[in-house]
């Protein structure tokens, strides 16, 4: 069994649900360099996948593959019923237009409009791509940032803000598109170690609410936790992939060794 099929047998748990992710083949590359090579993977509903590995391993490319912000050379990818990519074809913008309203991504930089407020950078999706009148968007936006602790901040401007905060807002922004799985890039990795925490604690209330979740991350307590299947990539190539009992215990794979060796003993 290649690293890539044991990925689809370590996320296919439940046989009996249609993965919500399935994607197979996908091959990515910048110039000469092959970023993805022939990654396949399936992801079940509700499941929390964390992906890690290496820097330049692939990672954040695979997730921007996901949502139609890198278009790959080869595969196909499946998502909540949507074939994004075929063959390296990517579909028109009417069908990626209609994946990002079941898709959402948090980066790593929060990406939030600086001219808008907390409230209006959290409405403007669901009004313009959903239809949402003002009343509504405005009521679900107050109740998602009460969800992320930030219901008194919905009136102030993005530059007052913590970059923890700025973050939890980009949480909502998403959440306020009502997706069916949310895409993590590093999410933490451009905040102070003291505001990480912040931002883990509501990822893990999403997590325990059965969101569908695909996460890149340098936070290994936060994989041992939370995830049903840790990822390993390395190379473009899955490694490996299994319950953090066994990736972070006993992994199977010198490269994966190697890794978890080297980003433990900073910790």
């Amino acid at each position: 069994m290649s690293a890539n099929s044991g990925v689809t047998a370590a996320t296919n748990a439940n046989a009996a649900d249609s993965p919500i992710v399935r994607i197979r083949g996908l091959t990515k590359s910048f110039g000469s360099h092959r970023v993805l090579n022939g990654i396949d993977f399936d992801i079940q509903p509700q499941q929390v996948v964390v992906v890690i590995g290496p820097s330049g391993s692939g990672k954040s490319t695979f997730l921007r593959c996901c949502n139609g912000l890198e278009r790959p050379e080869g595969g196909t990818v499946d998502i909540c019923g949507h074939r994004l990519v075929e063959q390296g074809e990517m579909h028109k913008d009417r069908a990626l237009n209609a994946l990002r309203t079941e898709v959402g991504m948090v980066f790593q930089s929060f990406n939030l409009f600086p001219h808008l407020s907390v409230l209006h950078n959290i409405t403007v999706g669901p009004r313009m791509l959903r239809g949402a009148s003002k009343a509504q968007a405005e009521a679900a936006a107050l109740a998602l940032l009460e969800k992320v602790g930030l219901a008194h901040k919905a009136h102030m401007m993005p530059a007052s803000l913590s970059g923890g905060q700025k973050q939890r807002v980009a949480i909502a922004r998403a959440l306020a598109m009502q997706p069916r799985v949310m895409l993590f890039d590093e999410p933490t990795s451009a905040l102070d170690p003291e505001l990480v925490g912040e931002v883990l604690q509501v990822m893990k209330l999403l997590a325990s609410e059965g969101m569908t979740m695909v996460v890149v991350t340098h936070e290994m307590g936060f994989a041992k936790e939370v995830a049903d299947v840790v990822v390993v990539m390395d190379g473009g190539e899955i490694v490996e992939a299994g319950p953090p009992s066994a990736i972070f215990t006993s992994p199977s794979q010198p490269r994966t060794r190697t890794f978890l060796q080297a980003v433990l003993s900073r910790t």
